[in-house]
């Protein structure tokens, strides 16, 4: 059990040593094989799969690696329905999820997040749409989003804030399978904007360009996390531990500029930080 933790420390993944001077962390951490990671891969260039190879890349498996890595552990990523990952975390279906999900107070009820990036929901249109330049230009229109995910609620919640005091109709927001999907319906007309992530939208204006316009900038700030069991605290720790020293030696600013991310980055590591 010491030549463990004295490995972590010498690898460099203990930088709080309040967190890893517990003895207790280390054995039960070493008591792992492996980490069953839940992630989607449906979410570029958060996580998606390399069309030239179809294995899975993006910033958030970057991060997965490097941590397994630190941990000395292997990382066996689960391809899980978004909307199942939450109940694979309370069922140790999973043993964590890393998949760009929002840390909530509702989610908080089930899992512990470790909070890694910063985000927020964002409009945007094709070029096509002349008569549409600014987020309120979407008041009383379509916009689609992925049903799985909070925006919904917080695009209602902006259309309250300020569609309906300037007069206008409110948006009418249409719940998707994912944001492709949302896309899709956007190209064909059925819609007339979309919300995704502002960290997902200058890939997906690289990968289509002369496509889409962005309208305005993020109207909700969101902490990203990764859910663990409450009960796994070994896990909590161990994977707090080491974002923290991934911060303090580069390796995680590194990561998030190779996806150009960086816009996005934490300073300090927190828990349950989200609304």
């Amino acid at each position: 059990m010491k030549k463990t933790l004295l490995s972590l420390i010498a690898a460099g993944v203990v930088m709080n040593a309040a967190v890893w001077s517990s003895a207790t962390v280390a054995a039960e951490l070493s008591q792992k094989e492996e980490i069953k990671v839940a992630m989607m891969p449906n979410y570029p260039p958060l996580e998606f799969k390399d069309p030239a190879t179809n294995q899975l890349t993006g910033m958030d498996y970057d991060l997965g690696m490097e941590i397994g890595k630190r941990l000395n552990r292997k990382i066996s990523w689960q391809e899980i329905g978004f909307e199942q990952m939450v109940n694979a975390v309370a069922t140790k279906r999973v043993d964590m999820i890393l998949s760009g999900m929002t840390d909530t107070k509702p989610r908080q009820d089930i899992a512990t997040f470790v909070d890694y990036y910063n985000s927020g929901p964002q409009f945007y249109t094709t070029i096509a749409h002349k008569d549409i330049n600014t987020m309120l230009d979407l008041c009383g229109k379509k916009v689609g989003t992925s049903r799985r995910t909070t925006f919904p609620a917080e695009i209602a919640a902006w259309s309250a804030a300020n569609c309906e005091p300037a007069g206008k109709p409110a948006i009418v927001v249409v719940g998707a399978e994912g944001t492709a999907d949302a896309r899709t319906q956007l190209r064909q007309g059925r819609i007339e904007g979309v919300v995704q992530g502002s960290e997902t939208l200058p890939y997906i204006m690289e990968l289509e360009k002369d496509t889409y316009k962005p309208l305005g900038k993020a109207f909700a700030y969101q902490v990203t996390g990764m859910g663990i069991s409450k009960d796994d605290t070994a896990l909590i720790e161990g994977v707090k531990g080491a974002l923290t020293a991934m911060i303090a030696d580069g390796t995680y600013l590194k990561i998030l500029t190779k996806w150009g991310l960086q816009d996005g980055a934490i300073k300090e590591v927190s828990i349950n930080k989200g609304k």
